[in-house]
């Protein structure tokens, strides 16, 4: 008996795209406290945990991309994943302006940006590790 397509899209759902919610969820939480300060403080220790943070989500959307996407090329599933973050890390610098206690910058995008492509970098290399 084969699956019903409803059942194999809520099935990916469930594996590929709701972790990535999730870690959006996270993201938008942290955002939304007021006078946050990093945990280990040392020069732009805020920018070093936006990278390790936008990496992350960069792994869970090259994987949920390319597990679901209609993408054949991995650089493809790459740059759409790199778009998508730069949406979220935007809408999430945009929203922190609104926080008391909290700023939006520039540069704390671009660092969320280099996390994105630092994911997208390495999830490329696997990717080539693995079809070699």
């Amino acid at each position: 008996m084969t699956r019903r397509p409803p059942e194999r899209f809520f099935r990916k759902f469930i594996l590929y795209w709701l972790p990535v919610l999730a870690y959006i969820t996270v993201i938008i939480f942290l955002s939304a406290q007021p006078n946050l300060q990093p945990p280990i403080r040392f020069p732009n220790a805020d920018k070093v945990y936006h990278l390790i943070e936008y990496l992350g989500l960069g792994v869970l959307l090259a994987r949920a991309w390319r597990a679901t996407g209609r993408m054949r090329r991995p650089l493809s599933a790459a740059l759409v994943a790199i778009s998508c973050g730069v949406v979220v890390g935007t809408s999430d610098e945009y929203f922190q302006s609104f926080i008391p206690g909290r700023q939006s910058s520039a540069f704390d995008l671009l660092a969320d940006a280099a996390g994105l492509a630092l994911a997208q970098f390495a999830y490329l290399r696997a990717f080539a590790a693995d079809r070699s």
